[in-house]
Protein backbone atom coordinates (compact mmCIF):
# COMPACT_ATOMS: atom_id res chain seq x y z
CA UNK A 1 0.00 0.00 0.00
CA UNK A 2 2.98 2.35 0.23
CA UNK A 3 2.77 3.60 -3.34
CA UNK A 4 3.71 7.14 -4.31
CA UNK A 5 1.65 9.94 -5.70
CA UNK A 6 2.44 11.02 -9.23
CA UNK A 7 2.58 14.77 -8.70
CA UNK A 8 1.60 16.74 -11.79
CA UNK A 9 4.31 19.34 -11.25
CA UNK A 10 6.54 20.87 -8.61
CA UNK A 11 4.21 23.85 -8.19
CA UNK A 12 3.36 23.97 -4.45
CA UNK A 13 -0.33 24.65 -5.14
CA UNK A 14 -0.53 21.79 -7.62
CA UNK A 15 1.30 19.44 -5.24
CA UNK A 16 -1.07 20.28 -2.38
CA UNK A 17 -4.09 19.85 -4.65
CA UNK A 18 -2.79 16.43 -5.71
CA UNK A 19 -3.21 15.43 -2.06
CA UNK A 20 -6.29 17.30 -0.84
CA UNK A 21 -7.79 18.94 -3.90
CA UNK A 22 -11.02 16.96 -3.97
CA UNK A 23 -14.23 17.56 -2.06
CA UNK A 24 -13.64 14.87 0.58
CA UNK A 25 -10.07 14.83 1.85
CA UNK A 26 -10.11 18.04 3.87
CA UNK A 27 -13.44 16.97 5.37
CA UNK A 28 -11.72 13.91 6.83
CA UNK A 29 -9.01 16.20 8.24
CA UNK A 30 -11.76 18.53 9.54
CA UNK A 31 -13.49 15.63 11.28
CA UNK A 32 -10.25 14.55 12.94
CA UNK A 33 -9.44 18.07 14.08
CA UNK A 34 -12.75 19.67 14.97
CA UNK A 35 -15.21 16.80 15.42
CA UNK A 36 -12.91 14.36 17.23
CA UNK A 37 -13.81 11.51 14.90
CA UNK A 38 -11.26 8.72 14.92
CA UNK A 39 -12.79 5.61 13.35
CA UNK A 40 -14.01 4.63 9.90
CA UNK A 41 -17.59 4.36 11.16
CA UNK A 42 -17.47 7.82 12.73
CA UNK A 43 -16.32 9.33 9.42
CA UNK A 44 -19.17 7.56 7.61
CA UNK A 45 -21.64 9.28 9.93
CA UNK A 46 -20.56 12.77 8.85
CA UNK A 47 -23.27 15.07 7.58
CA UNK A 48 -21.88 14.99 4.02
CA UNK A 49 -22.46 11.21 3.69
CA UNK A 50 -19.21 10.09 2.07
CA UNK A 51 -19.39 6.78 0.19
CA UNK A 52 -17.49 3.87 1.73
CA UNK A 53 -15.17 3.40 -1.26
CA UNK A 54 -14.30 7.12 -1.34
CA UNK A 55 -13.66 7.19 2.42
CA UNK A 56 -11.37 4.15 2.21
CA UNK A 57 -9.47 5.76 -0.66
CA UNK A 58 -9.07 9.11 1.12
CA UNK A 59 -7.92 7.49 4.37
CA UNK A 60 -5.33 5.48 2.41
CA UNK A 61 -4.17 8.63 0.60
CA UNK A 62 -3.88 10.62 3.81
CA UNK A 63 -1.92 7.80 5.44
CA UNK A 64 0.31 7.32 2.41
CA UNK A 65 1.17 11.04 2.38
CA UNK A 66 1.88 11.12 6.11
CA UNK A 67 -1.03 13.38 7.06
CA UNK A 68 -2.68 10.74 9.25
CA UNK A 69 -1.53 7.63 11.03
CA UNK A 70 -3.47 4.58 12.02
CA UNK A 71 -3.28 2.37 15.04
CA UNK A 72 -5.23 -0.51 16.51
CA UNK A 73 -8.11 0.42 18.78
CA UNK A 74 -7.20 -0.53 22.36
CA UNK A 75 -10.69 -1.87 23.10
CA UNK A 76 -11.62 -3.49 19.79
CA UNK A 77 -9.18 -5.43 17.60
CA UNK A 78 -11.40 -4.94 14.55
CA UNK A 79 -11.36 -1.14 14.72
CA UNK A 80 -8.63 1.21 13.58
CA UNK A 81 -8.03 4.62 15.13
CA UNK A 82 -6.90 7.43 12.84
CA UNK A 83 -4.92 10.42 14.11
CA UNK A 84 -3.43 13.50 12.55
CA UNK A 85 0.35 13.47 12.33
CA UNK A 86 2.45 16.61 12.76
CA UNK A 87 2.14 17.06 9.00
CA UNK A 88 -1.65 16.87 9.28
CA UNK A 89 -1.73 19.22 12.25
CA UNK A 90 0.20 21.72 10.15
CA UNK A 91 -2.93 22.00 7.97
CA UNK A 92 -4.68 23.93 10.77
CA UNK A 93 -3.92 27.37 9.30
CA UNK A 94 -5.23 26.20 5.90
CA UNK A 95 -8.51 25.02 7.42
CA UNK A 96 -8.82 28.20 9.49
CA UNK A 97 -8.42 30.37 6.39
CA UNK A 98 -10.93 28.27 4.43
CA UNK A 99 -13.46 28.66 7.27
CA UNK A 100 -12.89 32.42 7.46
CA UNK A 101 -13.21 32.83 3.69
CA UNK A 102 -16.30 30.66 3.46
CA UNK A 103 -18.01 32.45 6.36
CA UNK A 104 -17.29 35.79 4.71
CA UNK A 105 -18.84 34.88 1.36
CA UNK A 106 -21.36 32.09 2.03
CA UNK A 107 -24.12 31.05 4.38
CA UNK A 108 -22.51 28.70 6.91
CA UNK A 109 -23.44 26.72 9.99
CA UNK A 110 -23.89 28.77 13.20
CA UNK A 111 -20.82 27.02 14.68
CA UNK A 112 -18.75 28.32 11.78
CA UNK A 113 -20.13 31.84 12.32
CA UNK A 114 -19.16 31.66 16.00
CA UNK A 115 -15.71 30.31 15.10
CA UNK A 116 -15.17 33.06 12.50
CA UNK A 117 -16.12 35.65 15.10
CA UNK A 118 -13.42 34.25 17.39
CA UNK A 119 -10.94 34.39 14.51
CA UNK A 120 -11.69 38.06 13.91
CA UNK A 121 -10.94 38.81 17.57
CA UNK A 122 -7.80 36.69 17.97
CA UNK A 123 -6.81 34.51 14.99
CA UNK A 124 -3.31 33.87 16.35
CA UNK A 125 -4.67 32.75 19.72
CA UNK A 126 -7.30 30.49 18.15
CA UNK A 127 -4.73 28.85 15.87
CA UNK A 128 -2.35 28.36 18.79
CA UNK A 129 -5.13 26.76 20.83
CA UNK A 130 -6.02 24.43 17.95
CA UNK A 131 -2.37 23.36 17.60
CA UNK A 132 -2.09 22.68 21.32
CA UNK A 133 -5.33 20.71 21.38
CA UNK A 134 -4.38 18.67 18.30
CA UNK A 135 -0.98 17.77 19.75
CA UNK A 136 -2.69 16.30 22.84
CA UNK A 137 -4.94 13.97 20.82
Amino acid sequence: MKKKIAYRSQCPISTALDIFGDKWTLLVVRDLLFNEKKTYGEFLNSEEKIATNILADRLALLEMTGIISREKHPDNKLKILYRLTAKGIDLIPVLVEVIAWSEKYHEVHPYAKKFAKQLKKDKEGVVKELFESAMKK
